[in-house]
C-alpha cells in the first residue's frame, strides 16, 4: 500500500475542521421569527364587584411575538406581548367602564415538520402573567377593580406554508387553553381599603384551574412575503377570559381584527 503524502493528510484535517467549524456555528445560530401587530374589534365585560351590568363597547390593541430556533434542533422559544384597552358602556349607555390590560407569555415548543417542512406542528406550554384594571367612571365607592394572574398555559400551534398567485403565503394558527394559576381577587364586600391600608387579608390570593377560571385565546394569521425577510401579516386574535370565585364574576371577551408585520432573521453569535 503507498503511504499518503503528508500534503493530503494535511488538506484531509483542513476539511474536516472547516465543516465541523461550519456545522458548530449553524447550530449555534438562531432564526428569529419576529412580528409587531396592531388590533381593533370588540370588547365585553362583566366584573360583579364593580356592576351587574355588562359593558360592551370598542378596544385596540397591540400585539409582538417574537419566536426563536436553532437549526437542526425540535425546541423553540415563543415569547409574546399583548397590551389591550378598551371603552366600553352598559346597555343604557348611561355608565362607562374603561378596561385595560397586559399579557406577557413566554414558553418552549416541541416541533414537528411533515409533507416536506410545509406544514410544522409544535406544542408545548407556557406562562402567562397578567395586569390590568377594570375602572367604572360612575361609581364613588370601589371604583376600580385590579386584574393581576399568573398561569400556566398548554399550547399549540400549527403553520402550513404555501404559494398563493407565485406569492408565498404562512397560514399560521395558535391556541392557549388554562391549566393551573394564581390570581388575585377582592372578596364580595370587600374594599381595597381593608385590603391594602388595613391588611385585611381574605382570601385576596386564589388558586385557579381550567374549571374556576377558563380562558380560550386563539390567534390566526396570514402572512404574505413582501421580500426575502419581510413579510404583511393580517388576521385575528380572540381572548376570552373568565373566572369565578369569591362570590364574585368576571369576564372580558375581545375581538381584535390584526394587521402588521413579520420579519424572518438569523443571528449567529461571535467566536473569540
Amino acid at each position: 500500500m503507498k503511504t499518503i503524502s503528508k500534503p493530503l493528510l494535511t488538506l484531509f484535517a483542513l476539511l474536516t475542521l472547516t465543516h465541523l467549524s461550519l456545522r458548530a456555528q449553524s447550530d449555534s445560530a438562531k432564526v428569529i421569527t419576529s412580528s409587531r401587530m396592531i388590533g381593533i374589534g370588540g370588547t365585553n365585560v362583566l366584573d360583579t364587584y364593580l356592576s351587574a351590568e355588562h359593558f360592551t363597547g370598542t378596544g385596540v390593541s397591540f400585539v409582538a411575538t417574537v419566536e426563536r430556533k436553532r437549526p437542526h434542533h425540535r425546541w423553540s422559544t415563543l415569547m409574546e406581548h399583548e397590551a389591550n384597552l378598551s371603552l366600553t358602556h352598559d346597555r343604557a349607555d348611561s355608565r362607562k367602564e374603561l378596561e385595560g390590560v397586559y399579557n406577557f407569555y413566554w414558553g418552549k415548543l416541541y416541533n414537528w415538520h411533515f409533507l416536506d417542512h410545509r406544514l410544522t406542528v409544535q406544542a408545548g406550554g407556557v406562562a402567562n402573567a397578567s395586569l390590568g384594571f377594570i375602572y367604572n367612571t360612575s361609581n364613588s365607592n370601589n371604583p376600580a377593580q385590579a386584574r393581576a394572574h399568573l398561569n400556566i398555559m398548554p399550547t399549540g400551534i400549527a403553520s402550513y406554508r404555501f404559494c398563493l398567485f407565485n406569492k408565498p403565503m404562512v397560514a399560521r394558527y395558535e391556541l392557549n387553553l388554562p391549566l393551573v394559576g394564581v390570581m388575585f381577587s377582592p372578596n364580595y364586600g370587600q374594599s381595597y381599603y381593608e385590603i391594602f391600608n388595613r391588611g385585611d387579608y381574605d382570601h385576596n390570593v386564589i388558586f385557579t384551574t381550567f374549571a374556576t377560571a377558563p380562558e380560550w385565546r386563539q390567534m390566526l394569521t396570514l402572512d404574505a412575503n413582501l421580500t426575502g425577510s419581510w413579510a404583511l401579516r393580517v388576521g385575528y386574535l380572540g381572548n376570552y377570559q373568565q373566572y369565578k370565585a369569591n362570590q364574585l364574576k368576571q369576564h372580558v371577551y375581545t375581538h381584535r381584527f390584526l394587521i402588521g408585520f413579520t420579519r424572518r432573521f438569523s443571528i449567529t453569535p461571535r467566536r473569540l
